[in-house]
């Protein structure tokens, strides 16, 4: 039987949890998953294997495979209690960096993809998202509140170099005067210094870049398509030169693998112009629990136990809870330790605790062609 979601060799077993041998690694390298399992909405599953009759011939590696998004609206909405905005917008779907630990993962799926390898190949582009955000902005019924950008997948991922969509729509909201918060793990972001700093001056940015360890080896294993260490601090530096507010989050901090670096990665964002901290530790909901197993299993075997039982421990035994208030920082012992570190090393380096407000006050709603004009 062959499809294109699966390649099993075999199975281990790591914390009760059986998980499957992985793609052949040729296929996959540069990749961050290292499985391809069909998604959880289909209704058939399907698997490559080797029937011993080379059937299948030689496999081609995965490739990144870009999609138009026909979107039809582009400012999501939430209203979760425990994060700092209620709406965002993310330019692209799937993310190429392949970050074994992305949360957004499991959102594939809804497309008919795997959480896997999917993920980081099959991407999709809203190519017209800065003309949908100046249709939705220009709405009278529209009040300004941050917006922001790249809170499920990276608004700077490699492809933005060429489609540029992340760009286009910085360039709609310094022209309305809108406030926007970005997070991201690329360099990328420094080539946008010249909309950035103009709207930094007048309160209505700040740009957080994820630093997950400052170990190189480690960061090419965890987010093999993005920026180095090096490069992101780097980036900071430009940033807070150009009078650009920036943050450091430590996202996600692991048990056992990289959260003895919570105080040297605050010391190397302050040192590069950081002016606020912040972190979430590990989450493994849906799909994200199996493929960060299988990337356990094969990259670092000899603690995958260890990993998994301080992770569990965080979350009453099981991998995940969502729950509001607890599934980013997780309770008991472990989760309490972690907290007073990094509140500590952050008082000590004077990175704000408190978040800064960016201002709202100087919007001004666009005009879109065919848009009636008030009479007033």
């Amino acid at each position: 039987m062959a499809g294109e979601s699966d390649e099993f060799n075999g199975t281990s077993e790591i914390a009760g949890m059986r998980v499957q041998a992985p793609v052949d690694e040729q296929r996959r390298r540069g990749r961050g998953a290292r499985s391809n399992h069909t998604g959880r909405f289909e209704h058939a599953q399907a698997e490559v294997f080797d029937d011993g009759w080379e059937s299948l011939g030689e496999l081609e590696a995965f490739k990144t495979q870009v999609m138009e998004d026909s979107a039809r609206s582009i400012i999501a909405r939430n209203a979760s209690p425990d994060i700092s905005f209620d709406r965002s917008i993310n330019p692209y779907r799937g993310c190429e960096h392949g970050c074994i630990y992305c949360y957004a993962r499991p959102s594939h799926c809804y497309l008919g993809h795997s959480a896997g390898l999917d993920f980081e190949t099959k991407l999709y582009a809203k190519s017209n998202a800065a003309e949908l955000l100046e249709r939705e902005l220009s709405s009278s019924r529209y009040e300004p509140q941050t917006i922001a950008l790249g809170a499920n997948t990276d608004p700077y991922q490699p492809i933005e170099r060429e489609r540029r969509i992340t760009r286009a729509i910085l360039e709609v909201l310094a022209k309305t005067r809108h406030p926007v918060g970005i997070v991201t793990k690329s360099a990328l972001v420094t080539r946008d210094i010249d909309i950035l700093a103009p709207m930094a001056a007048q309160g209505l940015v700040k740009v957080a870049i994820s630093i997950t360890t400052l170990d190189r080896t480690l960061a090419r294993a965890m987010e093999p398509r993005a920026a180095t260490p090096p490069r992101r601090l780097d980036a900071m530096r430009q940033l807070a030169q150009a009078g650009i507010p920036v943050a450091v989050m430590m996202a996600p901090i692991v048990p056992a693998l990289n959260d003895h670096e919570i105080e040297r990665v605050l010391e190397a964002a302050h040192d590069a112009g950081a002016r606020e901290a912040g972190y979430v530790m590990l989450r493994l909901p849906l799909e994200i629990k199996e493929l960060f197993r299988e990337w356990l299993a094969e990259t670092f075997p000899d603690r995958a136990e260890r990993i998994l039982g301080l992770l569990q421990a965080m979350h009453g035994g099981v991998d995940y809870v969502a729950k509001f208030g607890h599934r980013q920082r997780g309770f008991g012992a472990y989760a309490d330790q972690i907290a007073l570190r990094f509140r500590l090393a952050r008082k000590r380096l004077a990175l704000g605790s408190e978040r800064l407000e960016l201002r709202t006050d100087l919007f001004e709603r666009p005009f879109v062609r065919g848009q009636q004009l008030g009479l007033f």
